[in-house]
């Protein structure tokens, strides 16, 4: 199993994400609500197959955040979905603590990725939250 990473491509919302966000049932961000336009995360590949990518917010505080965590959902193998889920955790930390940030938050609901963000040294904060957002 070849894993790499590389960071997400002008294509790649349109091409990819959205079509994994709708096959989860998901309503697909706006582009303009991630980072950099849609091109600021990473995807991680197995091979040449897209498994996963997800987003990195850079703060104006110590505090990155990890978000919009998708996977494909033709990988049935849940062994490569893992490890590349797993990559895509690490590499997104990585980035954050190589830039200076000391905290990384996500906000999950999935728990096969709670798992791989507890395995991951993450820690759970308050579970009695409700996402709030408002078009402006």
């Amino acid at each position: 199993m070849e894993i790499t990473v590389r960071p997400l491509l002008p294509s790649d919302y349109n091409d990819i994400l959205v079509g994994w966000w709708n096959e989860w049932g998901w309503t697909p961000p706006v582009a303009d609500f991630l980072p950099d336009g849609g091109k600021g995360g990473v995807m991680v590949m197995c091979g040449d197959t897209p498994v996963c990518a997800g987003f990195l917010y850079l703060t104006n505080s110590k505090v990155a955040w990890l978000e919009f965590t998708i996977s494909n959902k033709s990988i049935t193998d849940r062994d490569v979905r893992r490890v590349c889920l797993e990559t895509l955790v690490s590499t997104l930390t990585d980035v954050a603590g190589n830039v200076g940030y000391k905290f990384v938050y996500s906000l999950v609901k999935n728990q096969s990725l709670r798992g791989i963000l507890s395995d991951a040294g993450y820690i759970e904060g308050d579970s009695n939250a409700m996402e709030m957002i408002k078009s402006i």
